[in-house]
């Protein structure tokens, strides 16, 4: 992923109640909850569908690819798919159920400072906000957003990156520098945290919200896609089509492993399956499973300031149907392959690479290992 691609953000604080509450079993109640963002609807998702070493977008047909993701979404998940196959999901983890999309992340790994050995850390649910952001939103006086296309592809984040970049995103007018950094926030930016998170490390996501019209997905991933000219909102570029834009937030709860290291002495110990132990290369990918037409519906008719949808409650909106948590948890796939317990190596050829220059993507032939 190029690096003009990045629109990342990682909290280093403890995340607000709202979604600190994703820990225990509320997720419906953050259906109707007021935000840490200016969501439109909500998208909650609960256990992971499946964690393994696949990524359709960037290795389509790789099987494994080189790092394991957590998967949430339709539950015709798979190294090499089409929009039909995904619409053709008997369920979805997340619980709107005209929403069969993918989305999927890099998995977090705690490293044990005695061992060295890495465990899985677990994960306590996905949260996408989808928002009404951008010149071409109603609200801001422009004709209205689009539902994305049957089939399309994004990513943002670069699994490369280990250190702080000053960030030219596409659909930044000139091309300008902002002080806005790579994480997507003002002012931060700094990495994974260095103490122990007490309500979970939360990490964040920008996507894009402006699409050419044309490509659903493109040579580099990147460039059929584009942020708005302010990241969270603004203009899109010159003949690009507004979107609803997609902000992801995941917890983990790095604080059950919080009495096997001690932050006065030991390194932070969690890396992200990349071989990634700063923070910086956090990255994403979604892949268009909704119904478009639920999608545009909503889009054009639950977006009302006058009654509860223009307060971003989606059971407000009567073209989306929320699922319960527990019919939700029910979906899940077997992974192709199965990575249990204790383990030597993060799975693949991904070993730890701190920076600050960018990271090597190894292949298996490459693999220094």
């Amino acid at each position: 992923m190029s690096q003009s691609s990045t629109a990342t953000r990682t909290l280093l604080f403890p995340p607000p109640s709202s979604f600190s509450s994703m820990l225990r079993p509320s997720f419906v109640a953050l259906l109707g909850s007021v935000g840490v963002a200016n969501a439109w609807f909500r998208v909650p998702c609960t256990d992971p569908l499946v964690s393994e070493r696949l990524d359709p977008i960037i290795s389509p047909g790789g099987n494994p690819s080189n790092h394991v993701h957590t998967i949430n979404g339709g539950s015709n998940f798979n190294p090499t798919y089409t929009y039909d196959n995904l619409r053709a999901s008997n369920c979805t983890n997340c619980l709107v159920a005209q929403d069969l999309s993918n989305y999927w992340y890099p998995k977090l790994y705690f490293q044990d400072p005695s061992t060295k050995e890495f465990e899985p850390v677990p994960n306590g649910g996905l949260l996408v906000y989808y928002q009404n952001r951008g010149d071409g939103d109603v609200g801001n006086g422009g004709a209205g957003l689009k539902a994305f296309p049957p089939g399309l592809k994004m990513i943002t984040g670069d699994p490369k990156r280990r250190t702080k970049k000053i960030c030219y995103w596409p659909g930044n007018p000139g091309r300008v520098a902002r002080t806005r950094d790579p994480m997507g926030f003002l002012g931060g930016g700094t990495g994974f945290p260095t103490t122990d998170c007490e309500a979970g490390f939360n990490a964040r996501l920008h996507m894009p919200a402006c699409w050419d019209g044309v490509n659903l997905d493109s040579a580099d991933h990147v460039s059929h896609t584009a942020f708005l000219s302010g990241l969270d909102n603004g203009s899109c570029p010159p003949g690009f089509v507004y979107m609803m834009k997609l902000f992801y937030e995941v917890t983990w709860t790095v604080t059950d492993f919080a009495g096997r290291w001690n932050p006065a002495k030991d390194a932070w110990p969690f890396a992200y399956a990349h071989g990634d132990p700063t923070g910086f290369g956090w990255h994403g990918d979604f892949q268009n499973g909704w119904d478009t037409g639920v999608l545009q519906s909503a889009i054009d008719k639950c977006n009302n300031p006058n009654d509860d949808t223009g307060a971003g409650i989606t059971t407000a909106c009567s073209y989306l149907t929320v699922k319960t948590q527990n019919l939700s948890n029910q979906c899940k796939i077997q992974p192709v392959e199965v990575i249990n317990g204790t383990l030597a190596k993060l799975p693949g050829c991904n070993p730890l690479q701190y920076g600050p220059q960018d990271a090597t993507i190894y292949t298996p032939a490459t693999c220094p290992q």
